[in-house]
């Protein structure tokens, strides 16, 4: 069940790939992906809500995605 939703949060946030054009879009996608991997971990969600947002805030100023 936990590979489920992983594979299923990572499906979801890449049909969004191609549309993510500001920090804050891409904070709220990560935002989401973190809080889908965490569940399926059985970790902290708003910790990886919180470490997802930031990720995708800054991933265009570290080079990561543009």
């Amino acid at each position: 069940m936990q590979i489920t939703k992983i594979f299923l949060g990572l499906a979801l946030v890449s049909g969004l790939a191609g549309c993510l054009d500001t920090d804050g879009e891409r904070a709220l996608a990560g935002a989401a992906a973190g809080a889908v991997v965490a569940d399926a971990l059985d970790a902290n969600v708003v910790a990886g809500a919180a470490l997802g947002g930031l990720a995708g805030a800054t991933c265009d100023d570290m080079g990561v995605c543009y």
